[in-house]
């Protein structure tokens, strides 16, 4: 085979597989109206919090602060290990209660025992937190889960068909994101996602790293909307998103006036934590 053969062959090759990769990485685009609750207000990243307060990150008083400032709340939920839902960021709860061990692994009443950084706080219920916001702001709740995403998928979406207020699921893994499309069909629901490249603390194989990085699993859940990492806008598959597929997108985290600033060219909705925003 010829060289000039030889490069018409990849280059048809590639013709062919990028309508594919296309249809693997579009996101739904039919619901930019429910959106808009969402973009209306900034998004207090794990509630308006400071870890050196009396009002940590993912506690019912940084919850609380950030309602009484008029901020859209975004938190993470995890199950116990008795089936309880609470909300905690971090896998691991040493960083923020000095315990090593996993949060899966504990019953509520044994995170009962554990308070947050330098406060009084302790981990939160989720029903708790949902009956104190009582739909007074947007909620964009993580489904915080590893590889083992049923459970916990499944008790979240029960315990919130009681809830009256406005709310988005948004989730690393596409699967728990796929098991809402197809269980819960009407919530709205985001992909996160970011440079997967760059993440030295996930041990991954490359081609799964490459995957969600390029978010190439969409086809499992069409998400309403990306939530990526603003620092990695330049991505040629967030990029695409945004700009060919006209999908909605969520900023995560800003940390700074500067940042917000230079995030809106590519972001509809702003996630942040670390500064209070100068507009709103």
């Amino acid at each position: 085979m010829t060289g000039a053969v030889t490069v018409c062959v990849i280059l048809c090759v590639c013709a062919g597989m990028f309508p594919l990769y296309l249809w693997l990485l579009s996101p739904c685009c039919s619901r930019k109206e429910q959106m808009k609750p969402f973009e209306d207000v900034l998004i207090a990243h794990r509630g308006l919090f400071d870890n050196q307060s009396d009002a940590p990150e993912n506690s019912m008083a940084a919850f609380r602060k950030a309602l009484e400032a008029g901020f859209g709340i975004e938190l993470d939920v995890q199950r116990t290990s008795d089936g309880k839902l609470v909300v905690f960021h971090d896998m691991n709860l040493k960083r923020m209660t000095g315990i090593d061990g996993r949060v899966t692994e504990h019953t509520y009443k044994e995170l009962l025992e554990y308070s947050l950084g330098q406060s009084q706080e302790q981990i939160p219920l989720f029903s708790d937190v949902l009956r104190m916001v009582n739909g007074k702001v947007p909620l964009v709740i993580e489904i915080k889960v590893g590889v083992f995403y049923k459970a916990t998928t499944e008790a979240i979406e029960k315990m919130l068909r009681s809830y009256q207020g406005v709310y988005c699921m948004e989730c690393f893994n596409p699967f728990a994101l796929a098991w809402y499309r197809k269980h819960n069909p009407s919530i709205l629901r985001g992909q996160l996602s970011e440079d997967y490249s760059q993440e030295e603390i996930i041990r991954l194989p490359r081609i799964t790293r490459f995957i969600l990085t390029n978010m190439l699993l969409n086809f499992l859940a069409r998400p309403d909307f990306i939530s990526y990492n603003h620092k990695d806008k330049r991505k040629h598959s967030f990029r695409i998103c945004r700009k060919l597929f006209k999908g909605k997108t969520a900023a995560w985290t800003i940390r700074s006036q500067r940042e917000l600033e230079a995030a809106r060219d590519m972001f509809d909705v702003f996630i942040f934590d670390s500064f209070l925003p100068e507009n709103r």
